[in-house]
């Protein structure tokens, strides 16, 4: 291979790398797998959402953990991942929808909340491969009435 084409196929690798992350996300927290967002964030990674701000790892993690209550289950369907990849730093863009239903014995729980959102982010390349920096949602619309944390 020639330069041109392992540039080519470290941005293509770069690209996958980090949408694989932005999906990582949202498993983590369709699941609840809370302790598991320690590996997607850097330290000092900050957040932005209808939720509120956090700033640092374990801020942004005990947010999230606030916003998607266990008696909810919660689905996160990101889509349109956009990836900018600058060197060792990348701009992300994604779709969000994300159904909050509350959990019942019922075979198909009602919505009670849904939004729609865009995901900005800033990633970062570190030691162990990349990592989230930066977290924004910035809403688009909602139906329904947000669960109260």
């Amino acid at each position: 291979m020639d330069v041109t084409t392992d540039a080519a196929v470290r941005t293509l690798v770069d690209r996958a790398e980090i949408a694989d992350l932005v999906a990582h996300l949202g498993v983590v927290l369709d699941e609840g797998r809370f302790d598991d967002m320690a590996d997607l964030l850097v330290e000092e990674v900050t957040a932005r959402t209808p939720g509120g701000r956090a700033e640092g790892r374990t801020a942004v993690i005990a947010q999230a953990r606030k916003n998607h209550r266990s008696d909810f289950a919660i689905q996160h369907v990101i889509s349109d991942v956009v990836v900018d990849v600058d060197g060792d730093r990348a701009d992300v863009r994604a779709n969000l929808v994300v159904s909050f239903a509350e959990v019942v014995p019922v075979v198909a729980p009602p919505v009670t909340y849904a939004l729609g959102e865009v995901y900005r982010f800033v990633v970062v390349r570190t030691v162990q491969g990349w990592r989230l920096a930066e977290v924004e949602t910035v809403p688009v619309w909602m139906s329904g009435q947000r669960p109260v944390t």
